[in-house]
């Protein structure tokens, strides 16, 4: 029988993981005996703390291990690598902090994706080391699933199938992710390019008025003057509202006899 190259040290991987995650390790729990110095749980969060500040890439097990004042060799009692780390910020990012608000009316199914897709803005844009992690194939902790169970709570009773459940999840937080990455990228431009959006944009300026001038662009030259001044949360929403409203046809749809 043949394997995928690193299959089996990938999927050891994704079980620590799994197992950490859902405190089936006692890495957390050292024996008996002086108060440990260190937790899963503090580890995790100086890690998201350290990947907000300097960037996923220069997260290390090194340099986390300097932030807490211990050798690194004390981190691999809890955490076995920077693989399992990740994996551990992701779903402890996941957590209550990202919980539906206490006053939102869990009737309104518009409203509580409303307020997920809100929540998950704030999310990604809070913490953009997020936005850099392939979660195409997200492994599934506490948190994550907590998560997900309170975003189907807001498609309950509709009519829908679980592959229309899904899909209209995924298609929320794809629009809230891409708008998110585009604006954690433009914050950050200005410092990776070494000058400001002002100096960027001046510099173009003499280019797109001769172009424009030119004739050849009628309807972009036809765009009033605000029509870039539009805030990035708002242009999230703009485009939440009108998938909004198309599943809210298809819902009407399926409650309809």
């Amino acid at each position: 029988m043949t394997t995928e190259p690193n299959e089996d040290g990938g999927i050891a991987r994704l079980t620590r993981s799994l197992d950490l995650m859902w405190g089936r390790t006692e890495r957390d729990r050292p024996p008996r005996g002086p108060k440990p110095a260190l937790t899963l749980d503090r580890i995790v969060k100086v890690a998201i703390r350290l990947a907000n500040r300097d960037g996923l890439a220069a997260l290390s097990m090194r340099s986390l291990a300097t932030e807490l004042g211990v050798g690194t060799m004390s981190l691999y009692r809890y955490v076995p690598g920077k693989g399992e780390l990740i994996d551990l910020m992701v779903d402890h990012a996941f957590g209550p902090a990202s919980a539906l608000p206490q006053n939102t009316d869990r009737t309104d199914w518009r409203h509580m994706l409303e307020q997920i897709a809100e929540g998950s803005w704030t999310l990604y844009t809070t913490n953009p080391w997020l936005i850099q992690v392939n979660r195409a194939r997200p492994i599934l902790g506490p948190n994550s699933m907590d998560s997900f169970e309170q975003a189907l709570t807001a498609l309950s009773g509709l009519g829908l199938t679980g592959q229309e459940k899904v899909s209209i999840l995924v298609a929320i937080d794809n629009l809230v992710l891409g708008a998110a990455r585009g604006y954690v990228l433009y914050q950050q431009a200005a410092q990776q390019s070494g000058f400001s959006d002002e100096a960027f944009w001046r510099t173009q300026e003499p280019y797109m008025v001769r172009a424009l001038e030119d004739g050849v662009y009628p309807h972009i030259a036809a765009l009033p003057e605000d029509s870039f001044s539009r805030e990035a949360a708002d242009t999230m929403r703009f485009g939440l509202s009108a998938l909004l409203d198309g599943f809210a046809t298809l819902i009407t749809t399926r409650q309809t006899p």
